[in-house]
């Protein structure tokens, strides 16, 4: 095919194998780090171009990257940051702290990748196989950097991390963010076997910087430092306090250091778990001398999609990932805080592996008005499932409350318009795929919302 714009270079990379949309089958067969590796050699190595910082764990990590990446480019460096999933536009994946690429850059580098990639086999015992859409993915980022001139790049791992594609490069450091029950069915059922796998990107001689963690996973980590001869920062161990409101300007964040500094900060990114991921992030960059004041106005300012981002007004409509049990609970609460009352509407769905049990009790005792939609199509979900377990859980603790199964992202924005009064708020959670799909449907019929409401 000819590649003449990125919606065709996207269209290449997932003409190969997508195992993004498999929610099992974790083998080495699939995912495995030797293709990648021959991959990259075949490529030039693109990846040793910039210096590096490799984030893996359940939640914040994206977050994470983002502030690092932020404030590295606030001094002046050159950053790339390569980030899974996107919400809305795939080249969210792929930017410059945060800024698209040009469009002709994108484009020839696709260009490139589809060239070299006529000449690339990969045999092993199983036979010959291709590279997978996330193989690409990663390696069509770390030519992107390259190509543009990046010296440093920040790399979230997209699942897990000992096999994940990403982990092929010797960075500057490794972030571990905190780890939940997630993809049981692909790391394993307990919070130790998750950690193991993401563990793997500690590599030998690199500081590891950990996030506030439990205490099964923190040995996890620890355990595979000494190994590793890699030295360990706890945020737990550098932070006296960490405190964090929610208003309708932002986060209000304060950071008390153990050696006595004292930062305030109003961040963009609302919600709780921004003051971990900033401090997180902090610590980083003080730690490799890449702290100077003037990054904190940038990390004040730093936004991602889905990341309690508000749409519209009148009544407020918010979209975030929030996809986990604890995340999910850090998220209510402070949306509970900005917007408190009976009359508020969740539009909710997650995928199949998920802690559905907890999340949706967590879900009920915030709301009584609940639309359950579809996480896209990109994963297994059961929405059907999930309307049925809201009406078990509900039925036992005899609350009053309203379900909607209403498949359609779009159908089911509408409903919510219906059911908010403007006194109240609309919360998008439960899935990345399902807050893009929202987002896209809002974004699609903008205008006719605010004539509404105006």
């Amino acid at each position: 095919m000819h590649i003449s714009s990125f919606d065709d270079v996207v269209f290449f990379m997932e003409s190969f194998t997508n195992l993004e949309k498999q929610t099992d089958h974790y083998t080495t067969r699939n995912y495995r780090l030797d293709r990648m590796i021959e991959l990259l050699r075949h490529l030039g190595n693109p990846e040793r171009a910039f210096r590096k910082i490799h984030l893996a764990g359940s939640k914040g990590k994206g977050s994470t990257a983002s502030y690092l990446a932020c404030a590295l480019s606030t001094l002046g460096y050159k950053t790339g940051l390569y980030l899974s999933p996107h919400l809305v536009d795939y080249r969210e994946r792929f930017t410059l702290a945060g800024t698209f690429f040009g469009e002709e850059l994108l484009v020839e580098t696709g260009r490139v990748l589809q060239h070299k990639l006529t000449n690339f086999s990969f045999s092993d015992q199983w036979g010959e196989t291709h590279p997978t859409t996330f193989e690409l993915f990663t390696a069509y980022a770390y030519l992107l950097f390259k190509a543009a001139g990046c010296s440093w790049a920040v790399i979230e791992t997209g699942l897990g991390g000992r096999l994940d594609a990403t982990n092929t490069i010797i960075p500057q450091a490794s972030v571990l963010c905190p780890i939940e029950l997630e993809h049981t069915k692909i790391l394993g059922n307990t919070i130790a076997q998750i950690a193991s796998e993401k563990s793997k990107i500690i590599k030998e001689g690199v500081p590891v910087f950990i996030g506030y963690e439990e205490d099964e996973a923190l040995e996890v980590f620890l355990s595979e430092a000494r190994a590793q001869k890699s030295k360990v920062h706890l945020l737990s161990d550098e932070l006296l306090s960490l405190s964090s409101e929610t208003t309708k300007e932002g986060e209000a964040v304060t950071y008390q250091w153990i050696d006595g500094r004292k930062e305030e900060l109003l961040l963009a990114m609302r919600g709780q778990v921004q003051a971990q991921n900033s401090a997180l992030a902090l610590l980083v960059l003080r730690t490799l001398g890449l702290y100077e004041p003037r990054i904190l106005p940038s990390f004040a300012k730093n936004q991602i999609p889905g990341r309690f981002q508000q749409l519209s007004s009148e009544p407020p409509l918010y979209v975030d990932g929030a996809h986990t049990h604890h995340s999910l609970a850090s998220l209510l609460s402070s949306f509970s805080h900005l917007h408190p009352g009976p009359d508020n509407t969740v539009i909710y769905g997650a995928l199949e592996d998920k802690d559905h049990t907890h999340m949706v009790s967590l879900v009920l005792e915030h709301f009584s008005t609940i639309i359950v939609s579809k996480p896209g199509s990109y994963k297994k979900s059961d929405i059907s499932m999930l309307r049925a377990l809201f009406e078990q859980q509900a039925a036992a603790s005899s609350k009053p409350v309203r379900i909607y199964l209403i498949e359609d992202n779009g159908e089911a924005l509408k409903q919510a318009y219906a059911l908010t009064p403007k006194h109240a708020a609309i919360l998008v959670c439960g899935s990345f795929y399902l807050a893009g799909g929202v987002k896209a449907a809002y974004d699609e019929t903008k205008e006719h919302y605010e004539s509404q409401l105006a």
